[in-house]
């Protein structure tokens, strides 16, 4: 689809390809937007309990540290996994 990946973590837009068909398997997520360093994912399942959340969030640090550390984000496993638990529409990927 002409994305270069992840801006300054990695290159290989296979294995990210790989983790969002698996979230579209388990979790209904469809790709909104794709930027030069930023993914969208419209989500329409979210994980429900705290263990599911932490797991998905550590999912997610894998696949997106600068999401966690950097920014405005939370900042630690935990925040970040209350942060996706329940209704939450919608992740947001942002690599610098």
């Amino acid at each position: 689809m002409g994305w270069a990946g992840p801006c300054d973590y990695d290159n290989d837009t296979a294995k990210f390809s790989a983790i969002v068909r698996d979230w579209e398997h388990r979790f209904g997520a469809r790709v909104m937007a794709v930027g030069f360093s930023t993914l969208r994912l419209s989500v329409a399942t979210s994980p429900v309990g705290e263990h599911d959340a932490l797991l998905v969030a550590a999912e997610h640090f894998v696949f997106c540290p600068d999401d966690i550390r950097q920014g405005g984000r939370p900042h630690t496993l935990a925040a970040y996994a209350k942060r996706i638990t329940g209704s939450h529409p919608r992740w947001d990927f942002w690599w610098d």
